[in-house]
């Protein structure tokens, strides 16, 4: 740890690490400013043909967002709503195949990879699907609509030797990397605790999907829709809104949760937590819905090779006037982190002592009066990225399509994914049975 300290030091430079570690009048007024750039490079031209299947918000999203990359080119969309389809091809071309029957998509020969960006209740069975068939797969999270589902993804991921990613996009951002570079750095000393929240207060952040018009059986494909649910006659509120019911989706820890377990785990090398509890309560979006609106999430991390023992608290606010307000700390012994996709602010235990000599000499000369005490604050570093940076979202897709065109490795493949969301989902068990759920991370099951 020690090497690592030097090593973290001597990154910052001298003004930087002046600044991290001295107690005085200077740093207390300078909050250095450095500049995040990628880490990793993603290459490779040749053109790939993809198709989206579930052309909702999220789905829409990350085909235009793959779309943005070079030698791209989509092909055909799915989706169980007319409407949607109709504004596929008036937003990407009139040439593009539309159905509503996914394996029609899976048939095409000239089809390298799917998007799927349906409901939390499709993900695993159109996976398999589509891996069985030989397409590369980009599966929004959380992967799973339960812990039982996970292990038959990651079988025929491995059968099918196709790339697979995970869409918890904020895991490539140049935030998490400088975090795990600073954490292996020991900028922060021993992780001991960790914290994430995410906030929402309008009606659309809250799952408060609109309701078109003119939706129906004339114009939705309900029965292909609830084919692998429960029988139910036509409910609009659970198509458009279907995050609120858990036939089909995964509450607010399936949805924003997993996130945050992504981000963590990648930064910490994490497999996961082995303790999880959870409460919470439905406070104000009293729709109808089946799942709370704030929910509070605790976790115990064993101590592993990887990193030591450390806590991690969560919390999804439905309620809350910061409106969408999210952020992941980590703290340490020495310091902390507060972690965004985009920027990071390491903060530095002002007050104590240096070993290191120079340093040492320097807060004697600047401390004044050594019997004058002083107010110190943490002393703050700040990382922001470069004009031009194009964002998490972008490199999760570089990183996806480099790996087919590489025969690659994607940073969030069946077996990462299914440890971000196994954690997440079993806080809807402790919630609903209102006790600690015990979980084996390494071995991906229960305790």
């Amino acid at each position: 740890m020690e090497n690592n300290r030097r090593s973290f030091i001597k990154k910052l430079g001298v003004a930087g690490a002046t600044a991290a570690i001295i107690p005085s009048s200077f740093a207390s007024e300078t909050k250095p400013v450095n500049l995040l750039n990628r880490q990793t490079k993603f290459t490779g031209n040749k053109t790939l043909n993809i198709a989206l299947i579930g052309a909702g918000g999220m789905g829409v999203a990350d085909t235009t967002t793959a779309l943005s990359h070079d030698n791209i080119n989509l092909l055909a969309v799915c989706d169980l709503y007319d409407a949607r389809l109709e504004e596929s091809k008036q937003r990407w071309g009139n040439s593009l195949f539309v159905t509503k029957d996914y394996k029609e998509i899976l048939k095409r020969s000239d089809i390298d990879a799917v998007i799927i960006g349906t409901p939390d209740f499709w993900h695993k069975k159109m996976s398999v699907d589509a891996l069985n068939a030989g397409k590369h797969v980009y599966c929004e999270k959380p992967m799973v609509h339960s812990v039982e589902e996970g292990n038959e993804i990651i079988k025929a991921w491995k059968k099918s030797g196709k790339i697979y990613m995970v869409g918890s996009q904020g895991m490539s951002s140049l935030g998490n990397e400088k975090a795990k570079e600073l954490l292996a750095a020991g900028a922060i000393g021993t992780l001991n605790y960790a914290e994430g929240f995410w906030a929402r207060n309008s009606a659309f952040g809250a799952w408060q999907y609109p309701i078109p018009d003119d939706a129906s059986t004339q114009t939705v494909d309900w029965e292909k829709y609830i084919s692998i649910s429960e029988d139910r006659p036509f409910d609009p509120l659970r198509f458009f809104r279907w995050r609120n019911y858990l036939d089909y989706g995964t509450g607010m820890a399936g949805d924003l949760f997993v996130h945050l377990f992504s981000s963590l785990h990648f930064i910490t090398n994490s497999y996961g937590p082995n303790k999880i509890a959870a409460t919470g309560g439905l406070r104000h979006w009293d729709d109808g819905r089946e799942v709370p609106d704030v929910l509070l999430g605790m976790f115990d991390y064993p101590d592993t090779k990887q990193h030591p023992a450390f806590n991690l608290s969560l919390r999804c606010n439905f309620v809350d006037g910061t409106s969408g307000s999210t952020f992941l700390k980590l703290v340490g012994s020495k310091g902390s982190m507060d972690i965004a996709w985009d920027s990071l602010t390491l903060k530095r235990n002002a007050g104590g002592e240096s070993d290191d000599p120079f340093l040492a000499e320097k807060a004697k000369e600047e401390s004044g009066r050594p019997d004058r005490k002083k107010l110190v604050p943490p002393l703050e570093t700040i990382y922001k990225a470069q004009n031009g940076y194009k964002g998490a979202h972008y490199d999760h897709f570089a990183n996806f399509f480099t790996a087919i065109r590489e025969n690659g490795s994607v940073a969030e493949d069946p077996v990462f994914g299914f440890r971000a969301a196994a954690p997440a989902l079993l806080c809807n068990e402790s919630y609903k049975k209102n006790e600690f759920i015990d979980w084996d991370p390494e071995n991906m099951k229960l305790g």
